[in-house]
């Protein structure tokens, strides 16, 4: 048992004040405090665990300094004040985190359930042996932690190359204030480059943020070419259906929620549902009863929802085709998809993997959905699919969308087949099948600090042959 208080912890034992105009002000003070005290449990018991079942090591004070700084509002400005506690099984595995937060109400907890789900919070509220210490957690296969140190030489390219991923990491390029954890360049199959900051290493996970939107779009894939379901076809969740015609959400298919299309209203930008990710509530809870605004199909609205939605659709496939079982087929074995209190997959977000996990992930679309075997995994053509822009598109920035992936279509320099699973934070998989290159950028960029990625991927193949 690890007990750690970080700096002003002493003022919350007799309750840190609130200062609000209103009532409402107040209750939102409050909330922001237990979410904020969610995602410090939840980021200490992924990052600390899943570290531990890959083989290597992650500390407290790396994941504060990492995952923990630097994040959005408003729980960066809460987060250090809230002490936390880290409990272990008499084995030495964690079995919980627990986060105070609040004078009259129990700490916020986050508990590990074993190396094929990694953590799940619970509710707010719920009671510290909710994690149960004593409970028996399956021991994960041992896996071999690599060492890597620096960058691996890179060929005929090699001073180029280097200075190039050299200059990422170190922060002297591609974005003020970014902060590069790890990289890896694969070319042709091989990788020619790769390097990892301080306390990274080539088995160290860091959360995939919505790169895990192109894991779930590639997940359907597989669960398209098994036959259990089709792209085209309306997506059922139960009382939907029970409302018949008069229920115009009867009509949203899976590429209406894969191409970010369905048409729902949901109260917050697309890519933030705190509720589910920090808060303990669930993906039925927060992703599936948000009414039309839209006809699906006519208008591009980024949301974690969505994909979630999407994931919902094959939940009974995945009930006996987990994911850990495809990421196995893939060499994928540092990668751990986690779910909600209840076992649904948040796999619009919430995963945990390596780089050299991505790059294999990568590869498997530069290799058409086969394995080096020569075993499909993917449909004849998903790779066409999820990058042909079929559907609406972002009104902002330069990157299209296909159904899972952004599309770099319209980046000076880069090649216009381009396409790329993006993460907050910074987490990069471009994909380029014209020049047979994948390219990982894992990262911890604080808000305004975002990485160019264009730019790395214009110097990166400046510096291949070719």
């Amino acid at each position: 048992m690890i007990r750690t208080p970080l700096a002003g912890a002493a003022l919350l034992l007799v309750a840190a004040p609130v200062i609000a105009q209103n009532p409402q002000e107040a209750l939102d003070a409050r909330y922001a405090r237990a979410v904020a005290a969610g995602y410090k449990a939840l980021m200490l018991c992924s990052a600390i665990a899943i570290a531990e079942r890959n083989g290597t090591t992650r500390t407290p004070e790396s994941v504060v300094a990492w995952e923990l700084t630097g994040i959005q509002a408003p729980h960066n400005a809460l987060l250090a004040e809230l002490p936390f506690e880290i409990v272990r099984r008499p084995s030495g595995q964690i079995a919980h985190v627990a986060v105070e937060w609040a004078e009259d109400m129990p700490a916020r907890i986050a508990a590990y359930f074993g190396p094929d789900s990694g953590c799940s919070t619970f509710p707010i509220g719920a009671p510290e042996d909710s994690g149960n210490p004593q409970a028996p957690v399956p021991a994960a296969e041992p896996q071999l932690a690599q060492q890597v140190e620096g960058v691996l030489p890179a060929g005929k390219a090699g001073d180029a190359l280097t200075l190039t991923v050299q200059r990422a990491l170190d922060g002297s390029a591609y974005g003020a204030g970014a902060r590069t954890s790890a990289i890896i360049i694969q070319s042709d199959g091989t990788r020619v480059a790769e390097a990892y900051a301080p306390g990274f290493d080539a088995s160290t996970p860091q959360r995939s943020w919505s790169v895990a939107k192109s894991i779930a779009a590639t997940l359907v894939g597989a669960a398209v070419l098994e036959g259990e379901t089709s792209v085209d076809e309306p997506i059922g969740i139960n009382f939907w259906r029970a409302g018949g015609a008069s229920d115009p959400r009867n009509a949203i298919t899976l590429d209406h929620a894969l191409r970010m299309a369905t048409g729902r209203y949901s109260d917050t930008p697309g890519n933030r549902t705190d509720p589910l990710y920090f808060g303990g509530s669930t993906v039925d809870e927060t992703a599936l009863a948000w009414p039309l605004i839209h006809k699906p199909g006519t208008v591009f609205r980024y949301a974690n929802n969505d994909t979630l939605l999407a994931v919902k659709a094959i939940g009974g496939w995945l009930a006996y085709y987990p994911p850990h079982e495809f990421f196995a087929k893939l060499g994928m074995m540092h990668t751990v998809a986690e779910t909600d209190i209840r076992g649904e997959y948040v796999l619009s977000s919430q995963i945990w993997t390596t780089a050299g996990d991505l790059a294999k992930f990568g590869q498997l679309y530069l290799d058409d959905g086969k394995l080096r075997s020569g075993e499909r995994v993917l449909p004849e053509g998903w790779v066409k699919y999820v990058t042909t822009p079929s559907g609406p598109q972002p009104l902002t920035g330069t990157f299209g969308y296909g159904a899972g992936f952004w599309l770099l279509n319209k980046e000076e320099g880069v090649p216009p087949d381009t396409f790329a699973a993006i993460g907050n934070r910074g987490q990069y998989v471009v994909i380029i099948p014209s020049r047979q290159v994948v390219i990982v950028r894992r990262g911890e960029d604080p808000p305004g600090a975002g990485f160019d990625i264009a730019g790395f991927i214009r110097d990166v193949l400046a510096a291949l042959p070719g």
